[in-house]
């Protein structure tokens, strides 16, 4: 757990600060990891109230900010049903401490102070959640796409008259043909783990 040692030794505040791989496992969130389904941490901002943390599957928010006491409300947000959008990055002016980066996660929209010292890392996380955001919207277009290709398809096959096929049995092969249609363009574009997009554009 991360108590009041670690968070002395990393210097956070309420500003939040960057962590390193090698200080994961010092964190709460560390703990709500799906390390069975090879969920795995590409990076961290911590501050003394919360937690982001952005893995190849979603972002885990301990949040301490808006939990009642001391305790602590964990939310998770994957990103197969969560689009990420709006990413927006500002930088510190001469005399501000911290730098922002902002985004949108399906209905949550964050805004995270980070101290400017972790300017560069936090460069990354933005090049990373803009390409996501990218390939997501990509993505719905083409599944689109593929629905609007099975439809047409569908409608083509109305106008063979009755005397041309067997109804029944062309109906079955219809309906497995059009179900195994949308399950490889559902798994094709509907994409669950974003490790490759982090691993290209997150550098610590």
């Amino acid at each position: 757990m991360f108590g009041k040692v670690a968070a002395d030794v990393l210097g956070l505040s309420d500003v939040g600060a960057v962590i390193k791989p090698a200080d994961y496992d010092k964190v709460d969130a560390d703990d709500y990891i799906m390390h069975e389904d090879n969920e795995k941490i590409y990076f961290l901002i911590k501050s003394k109230a919360d937690e982001y943390c952005f893995t190849n599957l979603g972002l885990v928010h301990v949040d301490g900010a808006n939990a009642v006491s001391k305790k602590r409300m964990l939310r998770r947000f994957n990103y197969v049903t969560n689009r990420v959008s709006n990413v927006m990055l500002e930088t510190a002016g001469t005399v501000d401490l911290d730098v922002e980066i902002k985004f949108t996660l399906g209905n949550e929209t964050y805004s995270i102070d980070v101290h400017k010292k972790h300017l560069e890392e936090l460069k990354d996380l933005y090049k990373a959640l803009l390409k996501i955001a990218e390939m997501q919207h990509e993505n719905e277009m083409y599944l689109g796409y593929s629905q609007q290709s099975l439809d047409m398809s569908a409608s083509s096959v109305q106008h063979i008259t009755k005397t041309q096929i067997d109804l029944a049995g062309e109906f079955e092969k219809i309906n497995n043909y059009a179900f195994n249609w949308l399950v490889q363009s559902s798994s094709r574009y509907r994409v669950k783990d974003f490790g490759k997009v982090f691993e290209k554009y997150i550098n610590n």
